[in-house]
């Protein structure tokens, strides 16, 4: 019996890494979808709003980039569980259970939302190819544009190609805060003063719409359910739970690196303007962070904010393909879509209005378009006829709907501030 025993105990032992590295690899087969996420999540709208409330008010609304940030990790998980457990997209259960209007209308905000997020992603990106390499404002957008393309390609020749791409610059922006954050350090005393919530008047309540607007996009919530529904079949329900593991580390390792990165982008800011008046545009951001920390840092800054927008250009394309198919059966071709977005961005490009105005405008926008996203998120997550066995628990759905409290709470207060 001893003999039998000594070789099942070594089995086992053999067993249990090979065991381990099996699901560590299962695990990392399911990221992807929350990486193209989070992309749009270090954008360059967040780049205008968080360097602007930086520049202007210190370390103040840290806590909004903190909550913001946070809040974004159950409101895209719950978009991929949504397509996980039932494979159907957010828009096409909205398609299918809501009256025709009401679709048309969703669909509508969410084309208004994708035209605001081009707007920034084509500026924030034509800014960085011009501090990059010095070329004209005009030409910089055409040449985002036709690189938004090149991201398109990728994924017309499979969605793993995209997801990894789409992965591999997002690591080069969080590798160009690093950079900076290296070269100029944090008074960590300092950053924690900027925790405790306040608002110090109508233009930081302005700025904390925008940022919110910049972190919880609405256009990725509906594409983040759409490539989870389509990525693999999971014929039961076993399946989907194995997935729903993988999915839930991919949004917190792809959304935990994009939140470091909105961090650091105030951080940084309120650290080399600290002492100035007023609110700094991307092209003074750079300017001062060569005085401050050297050519090195500002390159890193320009170089990120390039990738930003050409990446996120790609990602915002995609997702307006994915609303207009899903929510209302239609299809444009992509190079009409890509020209029609462009517009608005080379209009402002073209007449050399303050593109700070007009990118933080263009997040505050967001922000109000996000509870027509989450108010279907959460109806659709708390139905059992729709999600089955996956349906939320009470706990999930009282945390979504304080989730949407907060950020209608936050829209009202900016209207109310702004109007009364």
């Amino acid at each position: 019996m001893v003999s039998v025993g000594v070789p099942r105990t070594r089995v086992l032992g053999a067993a249990s890494p090979l065991r381990l590295r099996t699901r560590v690899r299962g695990t990392l087969t399911m990221f992807g979808p929350a990486f193209v996420a989070a992309i749009a999540y270090v954008d360059p709208g967040n780049f205008s709003t968080n360097f602007s409330a930086g520049s202007r008010y210190g370390y103040s609304l840290l806590w909004v980039v903190v909550l913001a940030s946070a809040m974004a990790m159950p409101i895209q998980y719950m978009s991929a569980k949504i397509g996980i457990a039932t494979g159907r997209s957010l828009p096409e259960i909205c398609r299918e259970r809501c009256p025709r209007a009401t679709a048309v209308l969703l669909w509508i905000q969410a084309e208004l939302v994708a035209i605001a997020t081009d707007l920034a992603e084509f500026v924030g990106g034509a800014i960085g190819l011009n501090l990059v390499f010095g070329v004209s404002p005009v030409a910089s957008g055409c040449i985002v544009g036709l690189a938004a393309f090149v991201l398109l390609f990728l994924h017309s020749h499979g969605a793993r190609t995209f997801e990894r791409a789409i992965a591999f610059l997002l690591i080069v922006i969080v590798g160009g805060f690093l950079y900076q954050f290296l070269h100029i350090g944090i008074a960590p005393s300092h950053a924690a003063t900027g925790l405790l919530p306040s608002v110090p008047d109508s233009g930081a309540l302005y700025l904390a719409a925008g940022i919110v607007g910049a972190t919880m996009m609405p256009h990725v919530v509906y594409l983040h359910s759409s490539m989870t529904s389509r990525r693999h079949v999971h014929p039961d329900d076993g399946s989907r739970r194995t997935a729903l593991r993988g999915e839930r580390s991919d949004v917190v390792v792809a959304l935990g690196l994009a939140g470091l990165v909105n961090i650091a982008m105030l951080l940084l800011a309120a650290r080399v303007f600290a002492g100035s008046s007023g609110t700094a545009d991307l092209t003074a951001v750079h300017s001062q962070l060569g005085r401050v920390a050297g050519g090195g840092a500002a390159f890193a800054f320009a170089g990120a904010l390039l990738v930003s927008g050409v990446s996120s250009s790609g990602v915002g394309t995609l997702a307006g393909q994915t609303v207009m198919a899903e929510f209302v059966h239609a299809q444009l071709p992509v190079y009409v879509r890509r020209g029609l977005t462009m517009l608005p961005a080379m209009a402002v490009l073209w007449l050399g209005v303050n593109t700070t105005s007009v990118l933080n405008f263009s997040q505050v926008v967001l922000s109000f378009g996000i509870p027509f996203a989450l108010v279907p998120l959460v109806l659709i997550g708390r139905s059992k006829s729709i999600m089955g066995t996956f349906v939320n628990s009470r706990a999930t759905t009282a945390l979504m709907v304080v989730i949407s409290t907060l950020v209608a709470g936050l829209n009202l207060a900016l209207l109310v501030g702004r109007f009364a």
